[in-house]
């Protein structure tokens, strides 16, 4: 699987949610595409992953 960039394995079946849990993603300040679409965060639990995915995460970050 390759996330912003960088080519990564996945150590078994796991959910979107899952995957941003275990690498300590906030999932309330990011945005995620998953293989050029916008994944909303009600299916992070759904979406399954697989090493053929691409995944783009972004973070929100305030500033003034």
């Amino acid at each position: 699987m390759r996330v912003n960039g960088t080519d990564i394995s996945l150590n078994g079946a796991q959910s979107l949610f899952d995957f941003l849990k275990g690498q300590n993603y906030d999932i309330t300040k990011i945005a995620v595409e998953r293989n050029g679409e916008i994944v909303s965060k009600s299916a992070y639990k759904i979406v399954m992953l697989d090493n053929e995915d691409t995944l783009e995460i972004v973070r929100f970050v305030g500033g003034g």
